[in-house]
């Protein structure tokens, strides 16, 4: 009796999930803050020789380092995530993504984790997101977020104790068909559009504007932030079917800027850059509260620009 009891604690043992220790896990952290949220298959394969683990195992351990890039100062609640995609290799690459909080804000200037990684994903060159893992269940906002993706029919949601296919916890979902839209999130349709008479010196801020996904305004936007040391991040606007869950271009670029690890403040972040649609602008305001929420805000550059015919 004695010695089944010692094989069945071993087996207990042996069937725990694979974690990192505080020390594995304060390094992986300082790696993707240096990768600004970004695993490579490289990386992944290595992690998993190293560890011996499998990518899924690797995955689902690297949720909690997720949930330290988490700025909450409202809800105090840490959320992780991190969106599984395929680069334009067709090389697997995981994007981490975590809940950004502004105090003093409506609570619907709140950037998700869900959010946050799926735009990580979206930004950097993702083809598709295949499954998101995620410390905690999403909310409804966050299922209708995803809702909004070209993979909406098949993406598995991971969570610490069961995994979910999206429909499974969105019935009845209401999309982008609905509105009689044929694109979805990450269906990269190219605009052909351009705007006319710009005086941006941006190259990348106008094509990130003129990728932006907004079938439902026509308001092609994006946002560059820009630090005195750390280099310049990015934001697109990504719209949603229901309209309220739909991510700013300014809060795209905090998240990514987030995911470095940065501290917004006026030694770290020297402006701020928004490029808006003529005749569809609608973003200005949101920026503005939003960055109210800090002390000592940043130079703010608005420009609107008239689209053409390529």
């Amino acid at each position: 009796m004695t010695a089944t009891r010692i094989d069945a604690s071993k087996l207990a043992q042996n069937s725990e999930p694979f974690s990192f220790n505080d020390q594995q896990k304060n390094s992986l952290f300082a790696q993707l803050k240096q990768q600004r949220g970004i695993l490579s298959q490289t990386d992944i394969s290595s992690l998993c020789q190293q560890f011996q683990v499998s990518q899924l195992e690797l995955l689902k351990a690297c949720v909690p380092v997720a949930s330290l890039f988490s700025v909450a100062p409202i809800s105090k609640f840490y959320v992780g995530a991190i969106a599984v995609g395929l680069n334009e290799q067709d090389e697997t690459n995981f994007y981490f993504g975590a809940n950004v909080e502004f105090s003093h804000q409506a609570l619907s200037l709140v950037v998700h984790a869900e959010q946050s990684a799926i735009n990580n994903a979206w930004l950097n060159g993702a083809q598709a997101v295949q499954r998101i893992a995620i410390s905690d269940a999403p909310c409804g906002y966050c299922r209708q977020f995803m809702n909004e993706l070209s993979t909406a029919d098949s993406l598995e949601i991971l969570l610490p104790e069961r995994n979910f296919n999206l429909h499974e916890l969105l019935p009845y979902s209401f999309g982008p068909k609905d509105l009689g839209n044929d694109a979805c999130l990450f269906s990269h349709k190219q605009s052909d559009k351009q705007f006319a008479d710009l005086t941006i010196d941006d190259a990348k801020l106008i094509q990130l504007a003129l990728n932006a996904y907004v079938p439902y305004t026509g308001n092609f936007s994006a946002v560059k932030l820009s630090t005195f040391t750390e280099g310049d991040f990015y934001g697109s606007y990504a719209e949603n079917a229901a309209y309220s869950p739909s991510l700013s271009p300014l809060q795209s670029a905090l998240s990514q800027f987030y995911l470095a690890g940065l501290s917004f403040d006026d030694k770290t972040v020297k402006s701020i850059t928004l490029l808006e649609t003529q005749g569809a602008e609608n973003q200005y305001e949101v920026a503005k509260s939003v960055l109210a929420s800090f002390a000592n805000p940043p130079a703010f550059e608005h420009y609107i620009a008239k689209l053409s015919n390529a």
